[in-house]
């Protein structure tokens, strides 16, 4: 039941997005107290068990902790920004809290990391121990997210995330005539020729994705700008040209009109669907995939089930990225010693991440140059996507991420925008005045926003 339990908080997630307060941790005004060591409880905030899994797995059996240290795990699932209320409430508390209580590590993702790296309450790596020379083999846009606006790197990930386009092999092979990631590629190697073979599909009987968000990250992460520049929030091209596409889409019956992680979304990843394809990176078919297509299977299930096996991946139109885990050690921890580890382990140790990559039920893209292209000459394959080594289209992608002209501490706007754009597609408003409704919604969020 943990991956039903983990799609659960990963819907959570991105539900609670949507919702921002936007309201970034008070700092006191002297400098950050500096960590130091002698804790005897490892306090970890996070909002699901994945982070927890990974410790216990791949790092507790060979590092047991020191006598008498233990790990308090503190688990704040993000529905309604209950975990970051966590956070806004708890870190400026740190430096006076006793010492049992205070905070040692603790976990943001990709969107709204920028809120907390920019104060003073997430330590730098150089000060936790951690070398530029150790992190020299990780993808440059995961440190770029896990930078303040001074470039100092406060946040580490052992993951990185490459979105690719995933499709169904058999309806690849009934409408296109091969299933083959190469050829299929070629159906979808630019927009435009991805809605023309969303229309091909069309007339086949099939949805080229199932809902409206489908494709967002893949138009998003190749925007000429970020969503807030100078204090001026402005819709980029790219943003509003997947509005026009998803537009033709929802009209056309190019998709089922369904929300992401809505039931009806994830009903078309079911074994007789007649959606083709969804846009994830590794985790998405490691275990929204696994979850959705076996969600009506008996206990006792077998690699087989549902639809696991008849899915296949390629690049897709654009090079792009989804989510992310970044691990914080928090101002005044008293365990530096612990998280330093920890961190040197599961996100520089290239042998521990080359097995997170492989081990079977894991199988996480993990943040390692040079040992992911390992894992793409090997001879890796997926149960789930019929024995496909997906690493070599993996790494392709992530080489090519570019988050340059987009990173934000903004950018949990994506959220809200495609939440008020979905009025329009579903036809309850026109194109104006979805977009005038994203700005009043933006605004009320970040009142210190201006309007171009």
């Amino acid at each position: 039941m943990r991956l039903r339990k983990s799609i659960a908080l990963i819907a959570a997630v991105a539900l609670s997005i949507g919702v921002m307060s936007g309201c970034t941790p008070k700092e006191d005004s002297g400098a950050a107290s500096a960590p130091t060591a002698g804790g005897k409880v490892l306090n970890i905030y996070c909002w699901n068990d994945e982070f927890r899994s990974r410790v216990e797995k791949y790092y507790l059996p060979e590092h047991p902790l020191p006598d008498g240290v233990t790990i308090s795990w503190i688990v704040t699932p993000n529905a309604d920004m209950a975990y970051q209320t966590k956070l806004d409430q708890t870190l400026p508390g740190n430096v006076t809290a006793a010492a049992n209580d205070k905070i040692d590590i603790f976990l943001v993702e990709a969107d709204y990391a920028a809120k907390y790296i920019n104060t003073k309450y997430a330590v730098p790596l150089s000060e936790i121990g951690i070398t530029d020379a150790e992190i020299a083999d990780q993808y440059a846009y995961t440190k770029q997210i896990g930078s303040d606006e001074k470039g100092v790197i406060k946040g580490i990930s052992w993951q990185a995330a490459p979105n690719l386009f995933l499709y169904r092999r058999s309806i690849a092979n009934l409408v296109l005539g091969t299933d083959d990631p190469l050829e299929v590629q070629k159906s979808v190697a630019d927009w435009t020729t991805f809605e023309n073979t969303a229309g091909t599909m069309s007339a086949s009987g099939y949805q080229m994705v199932s809902g409206y968000d489908d494709t967002f990250r893949a138009f998003s992460n190749s925007a000429e700008k970020a969503i807030v520049e100078n204090g001026i929030i402005e819709v980029p091209k790219a943003w509003l040209d997947w509005v026009d596409q998803t537009k033709l889409f929802s009209d056309n019956g190019y998709n089922n009109r369904t929300r992401l992680w809505d039931t009806a979304w994830g009903a078309g990843m079911a074994k007789d669907s007649t959606v083709f394809g969804y846009f994830g990176p590794a985790w998405f078919i490691n275990f929204t995939l696994v979850d959705y297509s076996m969600a009506n299977a008996e206990e006792g299930i077998v690699a087989g089930n549902g639809s696991i096996g008849d899915w296949a991946v390629t690049d897709g139109p654009a090079p792009s990225y989804w989510g992310g885990t970044w691990i914080c050690a928090a101002e005044a921890t008293d365990n530096i010693d612990e998280i330093r580890s920890i961190m040197r382990v599961l996100c520089t140790d290239k042998a521990i991440m080359k097995q997170i990559a492989t081990d079977p039920g894991v199988e996480d893209y993990t943040n390692t140059m040079s040992g992911m292209r390992e894992v793409a000459d090997s001879d890796y394959s997926s149960i789930t996507l019929g024995g496909q080594n997906p690493f070599p289209l993996y790494t392709a992608v992530a080489d090519r991420i570019d988050i340059s002209k987009t990173i934000s501490p903004y950018n949990q706007l994506a959220e809200t925008f495609q939440t008020v754009m979905a009025d329009y597609f579903s036809g309850a408003v026109d194109r104006d005045t979805a977009l005038e409704n994203f700005y009043t919604a933006a605004r009320e969020k970040y009142p210190e926003l201006k309007r171009p």
